[in-house]
């Protein structure tokens, strides 16, 4: 039997050395079992410490091997090198065999990067995502304190002390896993402006605003006490906590508690826990809140006779009046963002108004509602249905186009609440001058201004509900809904959809449009409405 070969390793995280030494013992034909792993100076101060790992000594009767290069070398896959670099900081002392185990193998199996079912490369991967679990639960939990009293050179020596040095802040934290030099760069990136060190029982990392550097571990007694900054965000942690949502199972998943010892806000959560039913029966039993209304008016916009913005104000009495106005609306930013205003079409007077949510891109350019895929859609469902487009209004609750850049692509947006509220006095005064016997509600962002609270659509579709003003309204899909359906689908839900628009084919007639003749108030009187089924 071959002697077994010792390799001594420079630090726990030596992925350069690991590679160098598997090279070599593949290049010489060293079995696995034949092959010992090392790690240089496992008692001494410093492991990065290049005269420590030289004269470290292997086990007895194990000779080191000699790294002297070769000429030819192995070759891996790409994705197993990085296997490699996630696996090394693994804290199993056994990671170095198990590597180059999988090396071993991959030289006489070069399928086995792709079995799925291989227990050491199962076991590898799982090795691998602990370690990258870890870097970001380092991410997540590191708890700076302010000391300003440290000298640069040594945070955890009070004794070295400078007069006037800039604030340091340190961190004690106790990672499961050798993750301190992967994740100390991002530490560095992210407080590039701030000086500080982390302080880990194996290895500590320093950034003085020039340079990173790595040295020895250090006790937890170095770390400093709590400060001012921990109280203030403890404050702001116990202000922020929900206790509606408190899901102590999903908390302690993602924030498992073996990092509760060094976070500062852990003290709080069991007391929180404890009177979170009680928060939440108090908040269910108080009175709601009604929010105020609240558009401050852009540099361009027209006043209107908004009894919340603009009170007092004259609006217009007219369609084409209105249409004008609402041109020069900046209410939202939607109104600086889109080609134009697209406002409604259709007669005074129409007995029918089917409202959408918003103009697309086909509506956007050519300044029509319902031109695009979905209006070609609607109006072969009128044409089936017998509606002439001269004898119904066709609008939109929200007048500007809302869309995302997608290289030379616009793509719809569904428009925010915010930005339909800021539409609604638009398409209120439009209602009025149009004086409709009927809507139809195309969609949820219709039906929830039109009504005035969230509609389930796929519910309330093809019922007849009423407004807070008497008006009976029809709530249905959207027509870019059914576009979006699967093909094998559109069929059926079309018919499902003409059927629903079908029940307002009785207020839909060719009828001579009315002038709306104004009052001394300025609101067009209302007509005499003939009275129909529902």
């Amino acid at each position: 039997m071959s002697k077994v070969r010792c390799v001594t390793l420079a630090g726990e995280v030596d992925l350069a050395g690991f590679r160098a030494a598997a090279r070599q013992l593949l290049q010489q034909g060293n079995h696995p079992e034949a092959v010992q792993w090392l790690v240089a100076g496992a008692a001494a101060p410093d492991l990065f410490d290049a005269e420590g790992a030289a004269s470290a000594t292997p086990a007895a009767g194990l000779p080191v091997v000699d790294l002297a290069p070769e000429a030819a070398a192995p070759r891996v896959p790409a994705d197993f090198l990085a296997l490699c670099g996630d696996v090394i900081q693994h804290a199993d002392p056994g990671r170095f065999h198990r590597l180059y185990r999988l090396l071993w193998r991959l030289q006489g199996e070069p399928a086995l990067r792709h079995d799925a079912l291989d227990p050491e490369l199962a076991q590898a991967r799982l090795m691998a995502q602990a370690v990258r679990r870890e870097q970001h639960k380092m991410k997540a939990f590191v708890r700076f304190r302010e000391v300003r009293n440290l000298h640069p050179a040594d945070p955890a020596d009070p004794a070295d002390a400078a007069a006037g040095a800039a604030p340091l802040h340190v961190a004690w934290f106790e990672p499961a896993h050798h993750v301190v030099e992967a994740v100390a760069p991002f530490f560095m990136r992210r407080f590039a402006g701030m000086r500080f060190a982390i302080l880990t029982p194996e290895r500590s990392v320093q950034w003085d605003g020039q340079a990173l550097t790595l040295g020895p571990g250090a006790g937890r007694h170095q770390a400093p006490p709590a400060d001012a900054g921990e109280a203030l965000w403890l404050t702001y942690y116990a202000s922020i906590f929900n206790p509606a949502r408190l899901k102590l199972k999903a908390m302690e998943k993602e924030m498992p508690r073996r990092y509760w010892a060094n976070l500062p806000e852990a003290g709080l959560i069991s007391g929180l826990a404890a009177r979170a039913q009680a928060r939440s029966g108090g908040m269910v039993e108080s009175e709601g809140t009604q929010p105020r209304r609240r558009l401050p008016p852009g540099p361009n916009r027209v006043a209107l006779a908004d009894p919340v913005v603009n009170a007092g104000a004259s609006a217009p009495d007219t369609l084409e009046g209105l249409r004008s106005a609402a041109a020069a609306c900046r209410a939202c930013p939607l109104g600086a963002l889109a080609t134009q205003t697209v406002f409604g079409e259709g007669p005074p007077g129409a007995a029918l108004m089917l409202v959408g949510e918003q103009p697309g891109d086909h509506e956007d350019l050519q300044g029509q509602p319902f031109v695009g895929p979905a209006g070609h859609l609607l109006a072969r469902a009128m044409a089936q249905l017998g509606w002439p487009r001269s004898a119904v209004y066709i609008t939109n609750a929200v007048k500007h186009f809302k869309y995302e850049p997608r290289g030379r692509r616009r793509i719809h947006k569904t428009p925010a609440q915010q930005e339909a509220d800021a539409c609604l006095h638009w398409l209120d005064r439009e209602i009025a001058l149009v004086a409709p016997q009927a809507i139809i509600a195309l969609g949820a962002t219709a039906a929830r201004q039109l009504l005035g609270r969230p509609v389930p659509v796929l519910r309330e579709r093809g019922q007849w509900l009423m407004r807070h003003d008497g008006l009976p309204l029809l709530v249905t899909l959207h027509p870019a809904a059914l576009l979006r359906l699967e093909p094998d689908e559109r069929d059926a839900a079309y018919a499902a959809w003409l059927a629903d628009l079908a029940c307002a084919s009785g207020h839909v007639h060719p009828a001579t449009p009315q002038p709306s003749l104004p009052t001394a108030s300025g609101t067009p009187a209302p007509r005499a409405r003939a009275a129909r089924g529902i």
